[in-house]
C-alpha cells in the first residue's frame, strides 16, 4: 500500500514540517523551498489557515508534495484532503484516521512509539509510521532496537532532528526520511525574508544528496 509515495518519500529525504500564521507566506515559502531542491512541505494543522495554505501552496506549485500534519481526527483529515493534501501525517495513532484516508487513497504516516502500535499500525496495512518526538523517546536507537522485530518497518523520525544529525538518522536503513522545522522556523521568515529558509534548505539537501546517493538533478522525484 502506497509504495509510491513511499518511493518518493525516501528520495526527497526531508520533509520540512511547516506552520504558518499568514496566508501572504505560503507562495514565497514554497518557492524558497523549492529553490533549494526541496519541493515538499507538511503543513501542520495547528493555526486556523493550514487548509487555506495547502490549497494556495498546490494551486501555485502542483508538482509540490505538499501534504497535512499534526492530524487529530477524521474532520481534519476531510478538511485536508479537500483542501488537495497529497499525504496525511499524524502524531499518533488513530485507526479512524488511518481507515479514512486508505478508504479515499491518501497515504497516511501515523505516529507509533511502541511495538504495539506499529503492530496495528501493519495489521492496517501501513508499514512507514512517524516516530515523535525522536529526541524524548531515544532517537535513533530506539528505532534500531523496534526495528529488530519489526524488520520491514520504517520510520520518519521528527522532533530532534537538525543539520549535526540528519546524515547520521538518514544513513539508517530503518529511516524511510526526516521531518523536521529547523529550516522552516517561523522566527527565520518573520521579516518577510525568506533568504534563510533558501540557505538552510539547500544545507539540508547537500547532506541529503551525499547520504542516500541522489544525484542534484533528481532531487526532485516529480
Amino acid at each position: 500500500m502506497f509504495e509510491i509515495f513511499y518511493e518518493k518519500l525516501q528520495t526527497l529525504g526531508v520533509i520540512p514540517t511547516v506552520i504558518l500564521n499568514d496566508i501572504n507566506d505560503t507562495l514565497p515559502l514554497a518557492d524558497a523551498l523549492i529553490h533549494a531542491g526541496m519541493p515538499s512541505a507538511e503543513i501542520t494543522f495547528r493555526t486556523s489557515i493550514a487548509a487555506d495554505v495547502i490549497s494556495n501552496m498546490i494551486k501555485n506549485f502542483p508538482n509540490m508534495e505538499v501534504g497535512a500534519g499534526t492530524i487529530l481526527n477524521i474532520g481534519q483529515a476531510k478538511q485536508a484532503i479537500d483542501a488537495g493534501a497529497k499525504y496525511i501525517v499524524s502524531p499518533g495513532y488513530n485507526s479512524g484516521i488511518i481507515a479514512y484516508c486508505t478508504s479515499h487513497n491518501i497515504p497516511i504516516i501515523p505516529g507509533a512509539l511502541t511495538a504495539s502500535e506499529i503492530m496495528n499500525a501493519e495489521d492496517m496495512g501501513i508499514f512507514v509510521t512517524k516516530f515523535f518526538p525522536a529526541k524524548q523517546f531515544g532517537g535513533l536507537s530506539t528505532i534500531q532496537s523496534l526495528r529488530g522485530p519489526f524488520s520491514l518497518h520504517r520510520f520518519l523520525p521528527t522532533g530532534g532532528i537538525n543539520l549535526n544529525n540528519l546524515a547520521e538518522y538518514l544513513s539508517d536503513e530503518a529511516v524511510i526520511a526526516c521531518g523536521g522545522t529547523w529550516m522552516v522556523k517561523p522566527s527565520a521568515f518573520c521579516d518577510g525574508d525568506f533568504s534563510e529558509v533558501y540557505e538552510l534548505a539547500s544545507k539540508t539537501m547537500k547532506v541529503v544528496r551525499s547520504t542516500i546517493n541522489v544525484p542534484q538533478g533528481q532531487s526532485q522525484p516529480i
